[in-house]
């Protein structure tokens, strides 16, 4: 089998989240600044290694003032901790386009391990034929979990933060390589 090498399509690509805000509705954001790469054999993804950057410094909500506390020592401290990265360590097959994908994410200086969902929406070549290939990666973290705590009590009782952020990332990969042979 031959090594493909692929890289992100940062035009047709985007990593976002949400969190609960007030108990009542969600804010949502998005990372500008990012990068990925895998590897497979052939087009083969079901044993891909994937790693993916963020640069922290990159994240809007569509908010100047709440993406700069998001930047400071309440929350990411991006200048101490300037990027967030998601290794891969297996993948594992649910059925032909669906995928649990386990990594090791790195937020704020600090590494845990995480299961994400991926769904494989194919193959395809473009008009200009570069081949391309299509997911959709979504999850769920605690935020606590790398030490991102604040939060305020509710009058009515609740916090003002949900403690989890759901995380989707639509993922265009276009293949660089190919045919490079498997090192032993």
């Amino acid at each position: 089998m031959k090594t493909t090498k692929w890289l992100l399509d940062p035009a047709h690509s985007e990593l976002t989240f949400k969190i609960k805000h007030l108990m009542i509705s969600n804010v949502s954001g998005a990372f500008k600044n990012f990068s990925a790469k895998a590897t497979t054999e052939g087009t083969d993804f079901s044993k891909a290694n994937i790693n993916l950057t963020a640069e922290m410094n990159s994240i809007s909500t569509n908010n100047e003032q709440r993406d700069a506390h998001l930047r400071n020592s309440d929350f990411f401290e991006v200048e101490k901790f300037p990027q967030l990265k998601f290794t891969s360590t297996r993948i594992e097959q649910t059925d032909d386009e669906s995928f649990n994908l386990y990594g090791n994410l790195t937020l704020k200086g600090v590494t845990k391990p995480v299961k994400l969902t991926m769904e494989f929406n194919g193959i395809v070549k473009d008009p200009y034929g570069q081949e391309k290939a299509g997911f959709l990666v979504s999850g769920k973290i605690n935020r606590s979990d790398w030490g991102i705590k604040i939060n305020v009590a509710l009058e009515a009782g609740g916090l003002m933060l949900g403690e989890d952020v759901r995380i989707q990332s639509e993922v265009q990969f276009v293949r660089q390589e190919i045919n490079v042979p498997v090192e032993v």
